[in-house]
C-alpha cells in the first residue's frame, strides 16, 4: 500500500520545526522513519501534513556536560553504538542497541523517533527508564524537561504535546565500574521483542550492593521498573543476591496478551529475563573489579 497524501514541510532550524508546529493541524514528525513510514502505508495514520526534521542539525549529536551525557533526539541508533562516550559511560544503552533491528535500520532510526512511539517492544524507551533519562521538550511556551517515570503515559503514548517536539535525552551515567545487563527474547535477532529485562548494579568496597535498577519491557504497555525489588536488593552481598523474591516481582506484573504470546508466556519470560540480566551485570561487576 502507498501512504495516504499529506503536504510535505522540510524545516532547517528549530525555529522553522517550532513555527510549524504550532501553526499546522494534524501533523507528524518524520526522524529515521522505520516506524511511522509503515504506519502510513498501513493507513494506520493519516496525518495531513508531514515535518520532515532530517535537516535540523542542531537536534543530532553526543555531548558530555557538565551533568552527564546529552543524546539529540535525532541521533542515528548506529551513532549511539559506535560512540566512544556511549560505550564507556552508558554501557547499557550500548548493550542494548546490539538487539534494535538490523544495521540498515539502525543506520536510519533515531532514539528520539522510538522515544516519542513507545513501542511497548522498543529497548530504547526501556533503557531511558532504566536510567532515568530526562527528556528535553521544547515547543511554544518554551522548553521544559520530563523525567523518565513522567514520560510514560500508556500504549504509545508519551507526555510530548502536541506543538512540541523533542529535542534531546539527559542521561547521568552510574560510577565507573558499575554491572549492567540486559537480555530480551524475540523470534529472530532484530524482530520486536516479546519481552526484555535489563539491570544496573553498584557495590561498595566490601561487595555489598549500594544502588540498583531493574527493569522489564515488552510486557505491559510501558517499560516497568520493579522498585520494590530493587529496595531490597540494596544491602546484600553481591555473591549472595536472593534471585526468587525478583523473579517473582516480575511474574507479579500484568502483561499483555496478543495474537503472538498469552500473557502467562509473557509473564513466564519476563522471570527469566530479569535473572538473566541480573546474572550479566553481577558479571560485569565482577570484571570491573
Amino acid at each position: 500500500m502507498k501512504a495516504p497524501p499529506f503536504q510535505y514541510h522540510r524545516p532547517h532550524t528549530r525555529e522553522e520545526l517550532g513555527a510549524l508546529l504550532a501553526s499546522l493541524d494534524n501533523a507528524k514528525i518524520l526522524a529515521g522513519g522505520q516506524s511511522l513510514m509503515p504506519m502510513l502505508n498501513l493507513r494506520v495514520l493519516a496525518p495531513d501534513h508531514l515535518i520532515d526534521i532530517n535537516r535540523v542539525p542542531e537536534l543530532a549529536g553526543i555531548r558530555e556536560t557538565v551533568d552527564g551525557i546529552e543524546i539529540g533526539a535525532m541521533t542515528r541508533q548506529a551513532d549511539i553504538l559506535a560512540s566512544p562516550i556511549i560505550q564507556a559511560r552508558l554501557p547499557l544503552l550500548a548493550r542494548a542497541l546490539e538487539h534494535v533491528g538490523h544495521i540498515q535500520t539502525r543506520s536510519r532510526g533515531t532514539i528520539g523517533g522510538s522515544c516519542c512511539h513507545l513501542d511497548p517492544s522498543a529497548e530504547q524507551p526501556a533503557i531511558c527508564a532504566a536510567l532515568d533519562a530526562e527528556f528535553v521538550a521544547t515547543g511554544p511556551n518554551g522548553r521544559r524537561v520530563i523525567p523518565a517515570a513522567d514520560w510514560f503515559q500508556g500504549l504509545l503514548q508519551s507526555a510530548l504535546e502536541d506543538q512540541e517536539f523533542l529535542e534531546a535525552l539527559r542521561f547521568k551515567p552510574w560510577a565507573k565500574g558499575h554491572g549492567y545487563g540486559f537480555a530480551e527474547y524475540a523470534r529472530r535477532h532484530g524482530d520486536f521483542a516479546i519481552s526484555g529485562a535489563a539491570a544496573l548494579l553498584e557495590v561498595d568496597g566490601r561487595g555489598q550492593i549500594t544502588r540498583t535498577a531493574l527493569l522489564v519491557f515488552g510486557v505491559e504497555p510501558a517499560p516497568r521498573r520493579l522498585y520494590d525489588a530493587e529496595a531490597a536488593l540494596v544491602g546484600q552481598i553481591i555473591r549472595e543476591i536472593a534471585l526468587a523474591p525478583i523473579i517473582d516481582a516480575a511474574r507479579a506484573l500484568d502483561p499483555m496478551e496478543d495474537v503472538h504470546v498469552t500473557a502467562d508466556y509473557r509473564r513466564h519470560l519476563a522471570g527469566i529475563l530479569i535473572g538473566r540480566a541480573l546474572r550479566e551485570a553481577c558479571s560485569s561487576l565482577e570484571r570491573s573489579q
